[in-house]
């Protein structure tokens, strides 16, 4: 899903180029695996050995085909992943009470607005931090019994944490109408009415799948959708 978000802005901004989305997709499925099995033992042994493989991957991808600069905005980025939940690290910004959300958010929307594109793009990063930071929150409220440190849904509670997300997607989607090519803009649109449902229905009673799967469905359905529309219209 963070792959076809970025495709989604690559699109619109006409830069679709394959070895880019596979570098973006390399890196999020590893960060993913990353943190994911970190506590898993045996198996994370596993999982170091490819996601070593994946960097060198990646490295060669940004390498033969982009310039030493992407490689930079790369490194960075996989280092904000890396600072983001990891074990080996005495402190790590998941532990920051309240700020998890936002630097989520933030390292999504350097992904779309930094690494992917020749020059920083303001709009898109904006559009992209709002969404994403919106999208955490109701994982927030699935996990406010058994998180450790203190989140929105555990501080203001999960309604108030509902009308704070829905503020989230409402700017992003007011700078979206305003910045994006009128289809993108539709496109993102039909998603903002969408995920404004799903935040609607969140609760911590949730089956787990309800985030995994809807929720987590929302960061691809801008492009989803506007392929859609194109084969329709």
């Amino acid at each position: 899903m963070g792959t076809l978000f970025a495709v989604f802005f690559m699109y619109e901004q006409n830069i679709i180029r394959t070895p880019t989305i596979l570098l973006i997709f390399i890196t999020y499925f590893s960060g993913y695996l990353y943190t994911k099995y970190q506590n898993s033992g045996k198996l994370f042994y596993k999982i170091l050995v490819f996601n070593i493989i994946s960097g060198l991957i990646s490295v060669a991808l940004i390498i033969y085909h982009h310039n030493e600069v992407r490689l930079l905005k790369w490194a960075v980025i996989v280092v904000l992943g890396l600072l983001y939940d990891s074990n080996f690290l005495k402190f790590f910004v998941r532990k920051i009470p309240l700020f998890k959300i936002f630097y989520v958010g933030l390292t999504w929307a350097l992904i779309n607005s930094w690494l992917i594109l020749p020059e920083f793009n303001a709009e898109i990063f904006w559009i992209s931090w709002i969404f994403i930071t919106a999208l955490v929150l109701p994982f927030d409220i699935r996990d406010m019994k058994s998180d450790t440190v203190v989140t929105f849904p555990k501080l203001i509670g999960i309604q108030n944490t509902k009308y704070f997300a829905y503020v989230l997607v409402f700017t992003s989607l007011l700078i979206a109408i305003f910045h994006l090519k009128p289809e993108f803009a539709l496109a993102f649109f039909m998603t903002a009415v969408i995920t404004f449902i799903l935040i609607y229905f969140s609760e911590d009673s949730n089956k787990d799948s309800y985030f995994s799967f809807w929720v987590e469905s929302c960061s691809g359905l801008p492009f989803i959708l506007l392929i859609l529309n194109n084969l329709i219209t």
